[in-house]
């Protein structure tokens, strides 16, 4: 086999590696006018090539972000995406060098964490990945909706033009302090609002209350059809919903008051919004599938352990190994006021994706363990161990990319 020689990429080859990714996912080139779109959310530094006799085939790319994790604070984190290999290139080591190289990389730089969304769920765990949040898409009938509360406050429509501002700075005073949150970069912004805003039928609604602004949700509408014999209801798509919980009601009621339309659809919800209480008939709301979320990888585990909040009393030792990020490795000493490396014993050993999976809250180190995914002694120590991680609110993004 060719040797792989895996380096940073320049503007010389970001539209390569861009094409490159594409055709991962069975899509052709970007044209002209959408390259120049996308051109300005490869920053330097962040993406790399794996070239075998000087040609490129794979590519991977990350965006800086930061990380809400339990107990209100914020670290340094990578959003890793465009992720590709070339077809006749898989299996055959490329993406293992480069994921390597990237989590070198990320680690040299100070960032705390990285996390994805995979595409495929088999892939990421044997670089340390694993799951630390869940989404749910809910299907609501909308003749059905009939809200318990009216609107309290104001909802109004604004114009494309104008949304881009007043959402980006409601988002970022809103999705503040939940576990699982982060950071929007301008990139994300400019590919998910700017370039969108051309797309036929996307709609910008703002509420506020007595304090003002205190909710947004983007939306757009795809026509059904009235034809007799060929009818097909009119859709609703939800794709970015933040607020305050007055804001939250009136927002889904102004949603539910919508006519001409048949069905709203809303995907990427956290598994613990309400939804389905708020219409006076529930079965309006239907929950129509539940997916993972976050991908999360520690990349500096003692850092990551130290500046999130525990619970509970009592201590537990949990040993960690990483094959990828070897400096992670040892054991760790969790109590109510901290974590810290120690030399005793641990309590179990566990991975670092299973670490991840259950940093935020989301998993038990119990469920983890009944599901095979590590061998705990003491059940004890499992009891520990989890009322240290509890958590009070489900860990949730929001934020695709």
């Amino acid at each position: 086999m060719t040797d792989l020689d895996i380096r940073v990429l320049d503007d010389a080859h970001y539209r390569a590696a861009h094409t490159l990714f594409r055709g991962t996912l069975h899509n052709g080139p970007a044209n002209d006018e959408r390259w120049e779109q996308v051109r300005p959310s490869y920053e330097p530094g962040r993406t790399f090539g794996a070239f075998a006799d000087d040609e490129l085939v794979g590519t991977v790319q990350s965006f800086p972000s930061r990380l809400a994790v339990p107990g209100g604070a914020v670290v340094p984190m990578a959003a890793v995406s465009r992720v590709g290999v070339r077809a006749d290139w898989t299996r055959r080591g490329a993406l293992t060098a480069l994921q390597r190289a990237q989590l070198r990389a990320f680690r040299e730089s100070g960032e705390v964490a990285a996390t994805l969304r995979a595409s495929e769920g088999v892939i990421y765990e044997r670089f340390g990945y694993g799951v630390a949040s869940r989404f749910r898409e809910v299907r609501v009938k909308r003749a059905s909706a009939r809200p318990r509360l009216p609107i309290r406050g104001r909802v109004r429509l604004v114009s494309p033009e104008a949304a881009l501002p007043v959402v980006r700075s409601l988002f970022e005073r809103l999705s503040r302090g939940r576990a699982g949150g982060i950071a929007r970069w301008p990139g994300w912004w400019h590919t998910n609002v700017v370039m969108d805003q051309a797309e036929a039928n996307r709609k910008y609604a703002v509420a506020s209350g007595p304090d003002g602004d205190d909710g947004y949700v983007i939306y757009k509408v795809t026509p059904g059809s009235f034809e007799s014999g060929n009818e097909k209801p009119t859709l609703l798509e939800v794709l970015d919903l933040w607020a305050s919980p007055r804001a939250w009601s009136d927002l889904w009621a102004f949603l539910f008051g919508i006519d001409l339309v048949g069905e709203v659809l809303a995907e990427g919800r956290p598994v613990d919004e309400p939804l389905e209480w708020l219409p006076v008939d529930r079965r309006a709301v239907r929950v129509t599938d539940e997916m993972d979320e976050t991908w999360l990888r520690l990349v500096d585990v003692e850092a990551a352990l130290s500046v999130r909040t525990y619970r509970s009393e009592g201590s537990v030792v949990i040993g960690v190994r990483d094959r990828f990020l070897p400096e992670n490795e040892g054991a760790y000493l969790i109590t109510p006021s901290g974590a810290s490396r120690t030399s005793s014993s641990p309590d179990f050993v566990v991975d670092v994706d299973v670490l991840g999976a259950a940093y935020l809250g989301d998993v038990s180190f119990g469920a983890l363990a009944m599901a095979g995914r590590f061998a705990a002694d003491s059940p004890e120590a499992l009891v520990r161990a989890d009322a240290l991680f509890a958590v009070d609110q489900v860990p949730w993004c929001g934020t695709y990319f």
